[in-house]
């Protein structure tokens, strides 16, 4: 038998889809280049979701209001904050070999 992720209900749906949208956009191919290349002018790393929403990277890209996706992402109950964690970290896991390496210090854990 293999793993089976559990199913956890969202708590605040509209605050979650609105953040998850914006997560989708930034990751859509025609935007990930300017994703990350705002991430690493200011020397962000791309794992760490809290200092991407705090640099309102997330928000210029997607065109929002500064600091929108950080208000909606703290809204959240922790549960949501860690569903939603994990599925930026599925996405960014899924951008192209070739632009990783290219930005492959963004990339870098440490």
């Amino acid at each position: 038998m293999g793993f089976e992720q559990a199913t956890i209900a969202v708590v605040k749906a509209r605050e979650f889809g609105e953040l998850k949208n914006a997560i989708e956009y930034v990751f859509a191919p025609n935007r990930v280049t300017k994703f990350l290349k705002a991430l690493d002018g200011r020397s962000i790393r791309v794992r760490n979701l809290e200092a991407v929403l705090a640099a309102n990277t997330v928000d210029k890209v997607s065109g929002r209001k500064g600091g929108t996706a950080e208000a909606l992402y703290t809204a959240l109950p922790v549960s949501d904050q860690a569903q939603l964690r994990e599925f930026y970290l599925l996405k960014l896991e899924e951008v192209d070999q070739a632009l990783r390496a290219r930005f492959h210090r963004t990339y870098q854990y440490s």
